[in-house]
């Protein structure tokens, strides 16, 4: 039985785009390279059949560009960040922001101009309610 696809980029599907929303549009040849940078090494006929699945599932966009393809993505950083954490939110804490960003206090180190930010935000957001 086929897995069903999933909402989300997979974790090489997510490198990808970064590497694409740093600099797009790009060659298959040009992502392996950034990839390999990363430590992902790949093969390219693995690198193209993944562009080429993201292709399919509308995360990625090609042109022809002589007897190859440049890939660009059709879905934004803030857009995927927003389904994916969405997601967390609802099912791992029950929609609660409040629990998300205590959890995030216990498990990640904020440093000060974070903290100022936050309360920057915070604030902007308590006038606006």
């Amino acid at each position: 039985m086929a897995r069903p696809a999933s909402k989300y980029p997979t974790e090489l599907e997510l490198q990808i785009l970064k590497v694409l929303w740093g600099d797009a549009p790009a060659l298959a040849r040009d992502v392996q390279t950034a990839l390999a940078e990363e430590g992902r090494e790949l093969a390219k006929t693995s690198v193209i059949t993944t562009l080429n699945t993201m292709v399919d599932k509308r995360y990625l966009t090609r042109r022809s560009q002589g007897n190859t393809y440049l890939f660009s993505p059709l879905i934004s950083e803030e857009d995927v960040a927003e389904r994916v954490l969405g997601d967390v939110v609802d099912r791992v804490f029950d929609g609660s922001t409040s629990a998300v960003l205590l959890k995030l206090f216990e498990v990640q180190d904020v440093d000060q101009e974070e903290l100022k930010e936050l309360r920057r935000i915070i604030n902007r957001k308590l006038k606006s309610s």
